[in-house]
């Protein structure tokens, strides 16, 4: 949980959004999946609108509903970040500022996609003032994969970015654990109030291992039990327990975040209808059904994390 160091840490559920048949939100389905998610003791909060959530193709007011609806059931026991994904600094600002006044306790700035094919390093500055500026709530960062171009902080960028006073937290996705060492280290260095969180759902354990101050991730919103119990594990040096919950989670993490990777939310998706908590699957075009033998693989997975009986339809 969060503490008076780092009032943001603590494990978070970047959660997906469900939608109905038509395509639309489903307001009662998205109450009931940020009501479950926060129904597991030792939950700091809700990352709404992150990619897991389908941020690019929800229109503006979609965004702001679903912080609403995340806000409504988190009340004031628990934080609400809302994901900040666009392309142009001014509209993000606005979406900021629409944020903030849904009730978000806290931004975060998610690199547009068009930054892994480049971006000059004063624009990816100036993209993010002008939110922190706009937003006029904390704010957090997020530091792309190792590979992903310049979604990925150089550590000379990513200093210049903590320098923005409203920064609390870094949403560590390097999926490399030398990197994500790497920008712990750094944040410690130049901001040693900010929270670094592991974000690499498949190797959350070395991570936790090395030091986190929380987790901002979307396997937490189909296993939330699981993950606070790693954080825990290894919080209080009972490596054996994280390595067994490690070997649980291993292969669902990697089957959800495996190539390609766009198909992550559906995958996402999927596991919650298998276990019985989502009813529809839907995404929004292009995404489509997963095929059959994919089905089998996140049926197998869920298995090995003790979710559902080897071989069960459902």
């Amino acid at each position: 949980m969060s503490d008076a160091t780092f009032p943001f840490g603590g494990i978070y559920a970047a959660t997906i959004c469900p939608l109905d048949a038509s395509g639309a939100l489903d307001a009662e389905a998205l109450h009931a999946h940020h009501a479950a998610v926060l129904a597991t003791e030792g939950m700091a909060g809700l990352l709404v609108n992150g990619h897991a959530g389908e941020n690019f193709a929800l229109e503006r007011q979609e965004l702001s509903e679903v912080v609403r609806a995340a806000r409504s059931v988190a009340g004031t026991g628990h934080k609400v970040v809302a994901g900040i994904n666009c392309e142009r600094s001014d509209i993000a600002a606005r979406m900021a500022e629409d944020a903030a006044a849904a009730g978000a306790d806290a931004v975060m700035v998610f690199p547009p996609f068009s930054w892994a094919l480049g971006a000059d390093d004063r624009a990816i500055v100036t993209h993010h003032r002008m939110i922190a500026a706009a937003a006029g709530v904390p704010m957090m960062l997020f530091q792309g994969a190792v590979g992903s171009g310049k979604t990925a902080f150089r550590p000379e960028v990513l200093a210049r970015l903590l320098e923005i006073e409203t920064v609390v937290g870094i949403k560590e996705g390097s999926w490399e654990t030398a990197a994500y060492d790497a920008t712990r280290r750094l944040t410690r260095r130049l901001r040693p109030d900010v929270a670094v969180m592991a974000s690499g759902d498949e190797h959350l354990f070395p991570c936790f291992a090395l030091g986190s101050d929380g987790s901002l991730v979307s396997l937490a919103a189909v296993v939330p039990e699981l993950i606070v119990a790693l954080d825990r594990a290894v919080a209080r040096g009972d490596m054996a327990a994280g390595r067994a919950l490690h070997e649980r989670l291993y292969l669902l993490g990697r089957i959800v975040y495996g190539a390609p990777g766009h198909l992550a939310t559906l995958r996402l998706k999927t596991c919650l209808h298998l276990l019985g908590r989502l009813a529809s699957t839907r995404c929004r075009p292009p995404v489509d059904t997963l095929p059959e033998t994919e089905v089998a693989r996140l049926r197998e997975a869920l298995a090995a994390a003790g979710l559902l009986r080897a071989g069960s339809p459902a």
